[in-house]
């Protein structure tokens, strides 16, 4: 359970963190793409997390399980959207 809840900690912060980054070098569009997509993947790797927290009974409770993972799995398609737009070459508007 520590090991796994310490897990879903850092890959939860490595998308915050891989999305500041690459904002940080979206003047270079790959290097921005390539954070973006880092983030997704931790992304991934936190929900891959939830589910082994769940699966062994380290978080009990079904319905926040279901909750978190429905969250993970919208910021995953919104992630998703953005590298889309950011390959197109779309600006937001302010």
């Amino acid at each position: 359970m520590y090991e796994e809840g310490s897990q879903i900690r850092r890959s939860s912060k490595s998308v915050r963190s891989n999305i500041v980054e690459g904002y940080g070098r979206r003047e270079y569009k790959q290097d921005f793409v390539l954070r973006l997509t880092y983030a997704l993947a931790s992304n991934d790797e936190t929900i891959d997390h939830l589910e082994t927290l769940f699966e062994t009974g380290s978080l009990a409770d079904e319905q926040l399980c279901a909750k978190l993972h429905e969250m993970l799995t919208h910021l995953g398609k919104k992630l998703n959207l953005f590298i889309q737009a950011v390959r197109e070459g779309h600006r937001s508007s302010r």
